[in-house]
């Protein structure tokens, strides 16, 4: 169990990931829909890209997935994350309340726990609501044409 300063402390700043509740993990994702994103893995190296291409399930404007509780069904190869998944999956962003909580960081101001507000995560320019662009079939099939290529 984490170490907590006070006794009124939320409950991501004294459980670990494991410890919480499902209805506590699921308000734990900030909504901005990076993991719905399109990847691909460059075989030479095992660098996972992200692209500009959302899940044919992710509602852009929202950044919430249409259908949450069929996901699985309608596109086999989404992942449900799990505690033990977090530490594994290099492309979770750095800002994921996620990683955060498993490696004992604060969550950021605009996350919607710490704001109240499901829009700070919009208004800091985290989600992918502006940059998006729908998944077709032709970006499927032309993925790497939507990679986001990040300079090191």
């Amino acid at each position: 169990m984490k170490t907590t300063q006070s006794d009124d402390a939320p409950f991501w700043q004294t459980k670990t990931l494991a410890e919480m509740t499902r209805t506590e993990w699921e308000h734990l994702c900030d909504g901005c829909g990076r993991c719905c994103m399109l990847k691909l893995e460059d075989e030479d190296t095992g660098i996972i890209h992200l692209s500009r291409v959302a899940c044919k399930l992710l509602d852009i404007s929202l950044c919430r997935c249409r259908d949450y509780t069929q996901r699985h069904h309608i596109v086999p190869d989404c992942l449900k994350l799990s505690p033990a998944m977090v530490d594994t999956l290099s492309w979770l962003p750095p800002t994921c309340a996620y990683r955060l909580v498993h490696e004992q960081k604060p969550l950021a101001w605009w996350h919607p726990l710490v704001s109240g507000s499901q829009e700070t995560v919009h208004e800091a320019g985290i989600s992918v609501r502006e940059w998006a662009i729908p998944e077709t079939e032709q970006r499927s099939d032309k993925l790497y044409r939507y990679l986001i290529i990040e300079e090191e």
